[in-house]
């Protein structure tokens, strides 16, 4: 019950601020959130083409190498001028995983999410931010559902150094089953040609009763015109004796 009386407490904080018109820009890729929201009357959507992920591990003497494909989307669209709902679905997954040999193959559908997007004017024109609260569901099939429900809160807060370069942190914090964790992802986005841009991200993450996970991520980005963006992306994850990839191609289109 705390968690969602500080959901209610956040999106009231952010409906209190002064109106203004937030700039739209995607969320895909990457592991954090942009600071901009949908328009009103508009709708966002965000596909993966897909998501993959790749683990090596050496467990009980044998090798076993799993490999995951998500199809995941979000749907986001605008209920006030700076504040947006947030629908998002894991999608259909399939997995193998490989031991010492012997194969076994997995399909089923992922968890779906909730959330709202408030955007917070700083009156700065260089420096953004926004709050997100969040519920991920457990609702996707055995082994391909997260088994405990996720609540999240996270803010994003963006810097634009050039017209070329910003800088951005995204801090999230979660409660899942009886485990609280925090991630942060500082990065920078940079603008290599009108259509072409690049970011990097390092991620961090904690949490209660596990070690700290690092990870780093890449990609670049084509975005034709105002409404429509292309994708591709890869993450490893520096920590554990594991061999971990994580990539993604994704298709966005404002409506």
């Amino acid at each position: 019950m705390s968690i969602l009386k500080n959901v209610g407490l956040i999106v009231v904080a952010g409906l209190s601020t002064q109106a203004f018109a937030s700039e739209f820009s995607f969320d895909r890729p990457g592991a954090s959130f942009s600071t901009g929201t949908t328009p009103v009357g508009s709708l966002a959507w965000e596909q993966a083409l897909p998501t993959a992920s790749y683990k090596k591990s050496f467990i009980d003497g044998q090798n076993v190498e799993t490999t995951t494909v998500h199809a995941d989307m979000m749907l986001r669209t605008g209920l006030t001028d700076n504040l947006e709902l947030r629908l998002g679905w894991q999608g259909p997954g399939w997995s193998r995983t490989t031991t010492a040999g012997r194969t076994e193959k997995e399909h089923g559908l992922g968890d779906i999410s909730i959330g709202l997007k408030q955007a917070i004017d700083l009156n700065d024109e260089k420096l953004s931010m926004a709050i997100l609260a969040e519920a991920q569901i457990a609702t996707g099939n055995e082994k391909f559902t997260n088994d405990s429900d996720i609540y999240t809160l996270g803010s994003s807060v963006s810097y634009k150094y050039t017209p070329d370069l910003t800088t951005a942190i995204t801090m999230l914090y979660a409660h899942e089953g009886d485990k609280l964790s925090v991630t942060a992802v500082p990065n920078i986005g940079y603008k290599l040609t009108e259509k072409w841009s690049g970011f990097s991200e390092f991620i961090y993450k904690k949490a209660e009763g596990t070690n700290v996970e690092y990870a780093l991520g890449s990609g670049i980005i084509y975005a034709p015109n105002g409404r429509t963006q292309l994708d591709a992306s890869i993450a490893i994850d520096l920590n554990g004796s594991a061999d971990s990839y994580h990539a993604g191609l994704g298709v966005s289109y404002l409506f």
